[in-house]
């Protein structure tokens, strides 16, 4: 249990430490290069990892009800596995999966409520509209309400480009980036805990154990 515990909090430490001090340093949008392959770009992101959203505040709202429903499906489980003695090849990637979506749940719920600005949606022209300046910390008083926050990305890594031939079906003489989305520390923990469980399955879950 105190691995559990452990491998939670200090992806969470990581997580919010990081999104607080983009939140506060950087200007939405505003890029730093780090090396060639490695760039800090601040987004903010209404929905899902790595980018990806749907609908306005509806889809926003049933997005923290799955993740809810996710972290608490992860925590029952967890009481299961330590009974049943599992072994760390599962429990610290899954610990890994449940701070992930434990920090982007809290940029969610809680960081319009937290920050004087932020992303918000329009229903009037359904779309998300941005801001402009350096976010303060205004506890209390916020720019929206419970629920209404948007997620801290920062992380892009533009490994490789290339341009796709000429003769290539649709995408000929198209672009094509790897890698373009932009993500966090959670986004990172949630990939990472998924793949060594998959990587490691066999020992994660043997004799039988299972979800």
């Amino acid at each position: 249990m105190k691995k559990v515990v452990a491998v939670t909090m200090l992806v969470l430490l990581l997580d919010q430490a990081s999104k607080f001090y983009i939140k506060t340093h950087f200007e939405l949008g505003e890029s730093h290069e780090i090396f060639s392959w490695f760039k800090l770009v601040f987004v903010e992101n209404p929905g899902m990892a790595y980018g990806l959203h749907f609908g306005g505040l509806i889809g926003k709202y049933a997005l923290s009800l799955v993740r809810i429903a996710l972290i608490a499906g992860i925590i029952v489980l967890f009481r299961k596995w330590l009974r049943e003695g599992a072994s760390n090849y599962l429990l610290i990637p899954m610990s890994m999966i449940l701070a992930g979506a434990i920090g982007n749940l809290i940029d969610g719920m809680f960081y319009g409520m937290l920050f004087d600005s932020g992303t918000v949606y329009e229903s009037s022209i359904d779309r998300w509209i941005g801001y402009s300046g350096i976010s303060q910390f205004t506890p209390g008083n916020g720019y929206s309400h419970f629920m209404n926050g948007c997620v801290v990305d920062m992380l892009y890594f533009p490994l490789f480009s290339f341009n796709w031939p000429d003769w290539m079906p649709v995408v000929g003489g198209q672009s094509f980036e790897f890698f373009k989305p932009v993500f966090n520390v959670a986004d990172s923990a949630i990939t990472v805990g998924a793949l060594l469980i998959l990587i490691f399955r066999k020992r994660a879950l043997p004799n039988g154990l299972d979800f």
